[in-house]
């Protein structure tokens, strides 16, 4: 069993305690707290048959072998899901200060589910089940910002390149660039109708020709909530700006956002900075720790 980062095992312990006391108060008896046995686990027979699914498909198209080149540069796709459920802060800070978005935050890779939790708060968290956003908060404060899209935001910077692993996606290889000095292998990124909560996103990823690492990607938003009429916004192009082996898995330290450009390296205005820090793998977590807790709001009825 894989060592559990210090933050993770505290964000369960403090999240059962605090599930545990509300128990208490309402039944007004003494509950022993103490972490459940019961614990959620994918088997490794599902994982080595997701991971041959990918390799025959990725391996079949030349935008599919680069794609490939990078997961297996970055730790491989095996690994990354065998090493379990990913945790990590991601502090997203626009420089304009506005739509600051900072949280703990542990993902099941497998399936796409989520829950953050506060930086200030572990009783007030958010998440996404697999079928509903929800979110049990003090007050309309603890997350001044859309939950229900952020929840799994974070997933599609720091699980670069392996998020684009799944059925549905489209994936084409662009021409050679050179991006800061360095040739770039490059591929795009789209996905099919009614997949995910914004199917017309689309991301073009910079894969170093000397190391298979992933550079930098181009993205854009089109959540629907945000573009009701269709359309979104300007594309943007994200920087790695360092890495960090984790279990065996090299993830980004921090990323810096700029409006994409035609200009030389395609950056235009710097806007946003991103620190990842906290960032480990655990085998298993609570069972149902994904769902919503008692008391929470369902944000898409």
């Amino acid at each position: 069993m894989k060592t559990t980062h210090t933050f993770l095992t505290l964000f369960l312990v403090l999240s059962f305690v605090a599930c545990k006391e509300a128990n208490k108060k309402e039944t007004n008896t003494d509950v022993q707290m103490e972490i459940p046995e019961t614990t959620y686990h994918i088997p490794d027979a599902w994982i080595q048959k997701r991971v041959e699914a990918a390799n025959k498909k990725l391996n079949s198209t030349e935008a599919g072998k680069v794609l490939w080149s990078a997961m297996e540069a970055h730790g491989g796709l095996e690994k990354w899901f065998s090493n379990g459920y990913f945790s990590l802060r991601f502090n997203y800070q626009p420089l304009n200060g506005k739509g600051i978005r900072d949280s703990y935050q542990t993902i099941d890779t497998w399936s796409n589910k989520a829950r953050h939790n506060s930086v200030t708060d572990p009783e007030s968290v958010f998440g996404w089940d697999g079928n509903e956003a929800w979110i049990k908060a003090k007050d309309s404060t603890s997350f001044e910002y859309d939950t229900a899209f952020w929840a799994l935001t974070p997933l599609y910077f720091s699980g670069q390149p392996f998020v684009l692993d799944g059925e549905g996606v489209n994936l084409e290889l662009l021409p050679d660039q050179e991006f800061k000095g360095t040739l770039q292998k490059v591929i795009k990124a789209t996905y099919d109708a009614g997949v995910g909560s914004a199917p017309d996103d689309y991301y073009i990823l910079y894969v170093n020709s000397e190391t298979n690492l992933l550079d930098a990607f181009k993205y854009i938003v089109s959540y629907p909530e945000y573009f009701p009429n269709g359309g979104h916004a300007p594309e943007k192009i994200t920087v790695i700006q360092g890495t960090t082996n984790v279990d065996g898995i090299v993830l980004a330290t921090g990323f810096k956002t700029y409006w994409s450009t035609d200009d030389k390296d395609g950056l235009g205005e710097y806007i946003t900075k991103i620190d990842v820090t906290d960032m480990s793998f655990s085998p298993t977590v609570p069972e149902n720790f994904f769902s919503k807790p008692a008391g929470a709001e369902v944000l898409n009825k």
